[in-house]
């Protein structure tokens, strides 16, 4: 896994886990959905260069 796309993907992992743990403290649905989707975008990212690495070698 490339070193940018790696720590983009993490990024993109807390700080969605961060959107979603605020809004679920504060009540608020539509910000704790943002969280969640924010972080599934990073999940996908990190197995995307995963699988990239596998065919890589």
């Amino acid at each position: 896994m490339s070193g940018k796309e790696k720590s983009r993907a993490k990024a993109e992992q807390a700080k969605g886990k961060i959107k979603e743990t605020a809004g679920r403290t504060v009540g608020n649905e539509s910000m704790t959905a943002e969280g969640r989707a924010e972080k599934a975008k990073g999940d996908a990212r990190q197995a995307k260069e995963k699988i990239k690495d596998v065919f890589k070698d």
